[in-house]
């Protein structure tokens, strides 16, 4: 570990309570004082210091107030053997005492509640509302990888039992398995057409069909190949038909097929069909060419309404799938409640980050120069809400896939900024500072360009440079490639020279 520190920030800071006193219970500083503004006696049982008032005292007071009560009853008697005054003049000079006393009690009380009492401050935005707003907005992300893990096939069949399981789409794996047997049964339908089915048949219980026999992971041996056999028995259909069926994922496709075109008078004849479909090349392809265009349909479809199921076992299944299904693959933004960054000495403090330290409600970052300048002037906006920074390579982080020498690679913009907006409630900007003297200036324009073409819901999606306004001071160009025409020309740039005088025609100081 390089011993590298980090913290937590959070859309959840912990806001500072009032010590409320319960209706009721004594505080310290009553117990030290011997007062409490519940015990406060009538006027009228204090009038005369008689033996009356003994009983009036006791049943005024219960718990924990006793042995103030006892100490009240003997004053009481002591004053009722000495004095030799009227028995009106003791009231008299005692009342105002008593209610001077109270006075001092009751505003030291106040001066202490207020003490104990801990001023809440007001945030400047509802974090947890924004925070929701971005998740439901199904922004779409991106997971780049070198290869693909999965093929379409298993990637469609695990995206099925996922859609059928979450309720998104009960019959969705039932579909897809009814799909894959008309396939066969089309293919099997055409050979009889075209005379074909008996002499295939044949060379199937014959183990002289070429491509038909695979070892234990599904792979041809010997292909081309002809073995001359006796005719095979129930038991070797039995094994080639099991072998089929791993080539067609182990979803009980064959037995689907059976199921519903079976001849009861050839029992073996459905499993020879669907062995005669697997050794066909291009069945093959043209299978896993359906898988390919099926599963990009059911996740495009039904991306967004992931994005809203509360299972978050059911959000990661989603994206294992995705992520397995394509080298780049589509996701949806989704923001945690809480993040780690790392601990940066000479940052700047910002409450209007998104994430905040629970404890301080500030997040302090450290921000280049071209970083910081962004900051300010979006902070300068009417409209403006907060911002995030976007990590490079974060778990959760905004990915974008451009393409440069050939290869797509993933581009992390680095800030995702909220504004106010009159028919949302909110809009999302993402901004990406950038040299232009960087070699992946125009792939990533690119990337950015057809990013905003994906999507729509987005508000301004720049690329931004450092340039100077009319008097000469340096100010920041925006490109921004939510704006269509913007797009197209950047889509269409061949070079980085086509790209700068884009910047210089179409970038704008703001």
């Amino acid at each position: 570990m390089s011993g590298k520190k980090f913290e937590t920030l959070t859309v959840r800071p912990k806001k500072k309570k009032e010590e409320q006193q319960t209706p009721g219970q004594m505080t310290l500083f009553d117990v030290f004082s011997g007062q409490n503004t519940g015990e406060q006696q009538p006027a009228g049982a204090t009038s005369e210091p008689t033996d009356d008032t003994t009983p009036t005292s006791q049943s005024q007071v219960t718990g924990g107030q006793a042995q103030q009560t006892e100490m009240t009853e003997q004053v009481q008697t002591q004053s009722s053997a000495d004095t030799t005054a009227p028995a009106q003049s003791a009231p008299v000079t005692s009342q105002p005492s008593d209610t001077a006393i109270q006075s001092e009690n009751n505003a030291a009380g106040s001066q202490q509640t207020d003490q104990m009492e801990t001023p809440e401050e007001e945030d400047l935005f509802d974090r947890e509302e924004v925070m929701k707003f971005i998740n439901d907005a199904g922004l779409l992300s991106y997971n780049v990888r070198a290869l693909r893990i999965n093929d379409y096939l298993k990637s469609l069949y695990r995206m099925a039992h996922l859609l059928t399981m979450s309720k998104l789409h009960r019959e969705a794996i039932r579909e897809v398995q009814d799909e894959i047997v008309e396939m066969i049964h089309s293919y099997v339908e055409g050979l009889k057409a075209n005379g074909k089915y008996d002499d295939l048949v044949q060379q199937v219980k014959q183990f002289k069909l070429a491509t038909q026999i695979f070892d234990a992971f599904g792979e041809t041996v010997d292909n081309y190949s002809v073995h001359d056999m006796f005719t095979t028995t129930d038991t070797d259909i039995e094994r080639q038909f099991q072998i089929a069926d791993v080539k067609l994922g182990r979803e009980g496709i064959g037995m689907a097929y059976g199921n519903k075109y079976m001849d009861m008078s050839d029992l073996t004849a459905f499993k020879v069909d669907v062995i005669l479909f697997v050794a066909d090349e291009e069945c093959m392809n043209r299978l896993h060419s359906y898988a390919e265009t099926r599963f990009h349909g059911l996740n495009d479809d039904y991306r967004r309404y992931i994005a809203t199921i509360e299972s978050e076992k059911i959000r990661k299944e989603y994206d294992s799938i995705v992520s397995d299904g394509d080298p780049v693959s589509k996701h949806n933004f989704r923001l945690p409640e809480t993040i780690q960054v790392p601990h940066e000495v000479g940052g700047k403090e910002y409450r209007n980050h998104l994430f905040v330290s629970d404890i301080t409600g500030v997040a302090t970052m450290k921000l280049n120069t071209w970083e910081a300048g962004v900051i300010e002037e979006e902070e300068k906006r009417e409209d403006f809400v907060c911002w995030i920074r976007n990590p490079s390579r974060g778990s959760w982080a905004l990915c974008i896939p451009y393409e440069i020498d050939g290869e797509t690679k993933p581009t992390y913009p680095d800030f995702i900024v909220v504004r106010k907006d009159r028919v949302l409630g909110y809009v999302v900007d993402i901004l990406e500072p950038h040299n232009p003297d960087f070699k992946d200036n125009l792939g990533k324009a690119k990337g950015f360009a057809e990013y905003a073409k994906q999507n729509p819901g987005v508000g301004r999606i720049q690329l931004i440079r450092m340039s100077k306004d009319a008097a000469g001071n340096h100010k920041f160009k925006r490109l921004d490639m939510s704006k269509t025409a913007i797009r197209e020309k950047v889509s269409h740039a061949i070079n980085t020279d086509e790209l700068d005088h884009i910047f210089d025609t179409d970038g704008v100081i703001e």
